[in-house]
């Protein structure tokens, strides 16, 4: 195969650039179902799996219980339900069985492996890879791919080194921690193969805040509903875990809602973010509640009533910020400053003037278009023998899994494709006339 030092040309059945979650998958899937294919998978970084091991903490979120096409943006959701279906959970669940990683349930369906340790699952990957055969060659930078050539139908360029393939898969990732090898360079090779891009920015990343309202919470976490309001669109709601930061909000919602921002933003679009410290209620329901609590503690003063709302600091900054008394007793609360507060609580404007950018992503919106593959293979309209897997397609997930669950469904559609498409004179586990078999 392909040397470190030196002119060197080899060939491929099929070349995997990327070997992260969706790259490895796609090699693993590809092996499987065409045990006689030659697969190599080709990764810039000396080591590999480096994002697979920052994710989740350290742990690797592998999937959640429960994924539907509504967990996503990006893409046609009936596309995205496509390919879940073909590859569900409970499929994802078998096949890191399979390979000797057990998963467990932890809070709101997410699974992790029962070692809490994301090297247990690269490694088991890297292990049936290997198993299969499958040639992962790190150190190799793919800078171009060109069709055409004597034997092969693409030509893939790594640094000095070249590689002659039938079929090529870009798997590459997005440019969400860059500092694990995510630079974007998938981007500009699906350019020069002839793809547009739905402009890529960060997604699932903390917010940064302006003002100092956010300062003296920091380190705060309760449940929240936001809205992200952009003009001439339906606002996106979400409901869940705020973080309050020295920089401004993180947390679980916050995550799931900043791809909406920074595509507001992108498009130069009016956007407001705002936050409900009572989930669920309007002003006129929050209002309702502080009657209540006016009518059972006629003397408890207002910072304590509203602390049984929300917590205790936020309640004392949200009072100071509307320059209200704290002590005033709630039977002697005025009605106009009783729906000033209850109208604060229930729509509280969190001003965002940035996100902690690509540094801190987990994933990556945007990328190449749904529209210009083929939705059943995942393969180029544009060059046949060319297919995209994992981020750099447009499709992002919410926080909890399921973006490796698009990683190994979208490997899934990619491996079955290759292997209806292989050539009927080579060996292969499934060809044009008949289904390939299932890998687990």
């Amino acid at each position: 195969m392909l040397r470190t030092g030196g002119k060197n040309t080899n060939t491929a059945d099929i070349a995997i650039v990327g070997g992260g979650a969706a790259g490895l998958a796609t090699a693993i899937f590809a092996a499987r179902l065409m045990p006689g294919r030659s697969v190599v998978v080709l990764d810039g970084a000396a080591k590999l799996g480096a994002k697979m091991l920052l994710s989740g903490g350290g742990r690797c979120n592998v999937t959640n219980r429960t994924v539907t096409a509504a967990d996503y943006s990006g893409g046609n959701p009936n596309v995205i339900k496509q390919v879940l279906a073909a590859f569900p959970v409970s499929r994802t669940v078998a096949f890191f069985r399979e390979i000797g990683v057990e998963l467990s349930d932890e809070d709101n369906g997410k699974l992790f492996p029962t070692t809490n340790r994301a090297q247990t699952v690269l490694d088991a990957m890297v292990a049936e890879a290997t198993r299969r055969r499958v040639h992962i060659l790190l150190g190799q930078r793919v800078t171009d791919i060109l069709e055409g050539g004597a034997e092969r139908r693409f030509q893939v360029t790594a640094g000095a080194n070249s590689l002659s393939a039938d079929r090529v898969v870009l798997a590459t990732g997005g440019r969400s921690f860059p500092k694990t090898g995510s630079d974007g360079s998938g981007y500009r090779l699906a350019e020069r193969l002839g793809h547009t891009l739905v402009p890529p920015t960060p997604a699932l990343v903390p917010l940064v805040l302006e003002g100092a309202f956010h300062i003296p919470l920091s380190g705060i976490s309760h449940n929240v509903e936001l809205t992200v309001q952009t003009a001439g669109r339906k606002p996106v709601r979400a409901c869940g875990e705020l973080l309050w930061t020295h920089f401004g909000v993180s947390g679980p919602v916050v995550l799931d809602v900043s791809r909406h921002w920074h595509r507001a933003q992108l498009e130069q679009c009016d956007v407001s973010v705002f936050a409900s410290f009572v989930p669920g209620e309007a002003a006129t329901g929050v209002e309702n509640r502080l009657l209540a609590l006016a009518s059972t503690h006629p003397r408890v003063q207002l910072n304590n009533a509203l602390a049984r709302l929300v917590p205790a600091r936020l309640a004392d900054a949200v009072l100071s910020a509307l320059g209200t008394p704290r002590t005033t007793v709630m039977a002697h609360l005025p009605k106009e400053l009783r729906r000033k507060v209850a109208g604060a609580l229930a729509r509280w404007p969190l001003p965002v003037r940035d996100s902690l950018g690509y540094a801190r992503a987990e994933t990556t919106a945007g990328g190449v278009p749904l529209a210009e593959v083929q939705t059943r293979t995942f393969g180029s309209r544009k060059r046949p023998g060319l297919y995209f897997a994992g981020e750099l397609l447009d499709v992002d997930g919410r926080i909890g899994g399921f973006n490796f669950q698009w990683a190994w469904a979208s490997a899934w559609v990619v491996a079955t494709a290759l292997a209806r498409a292989a050539k009927p004179d080579e060996p292969s586990a499934g060809s044009c006339s008949r289904q390939p078999t299932s890998p687990v």
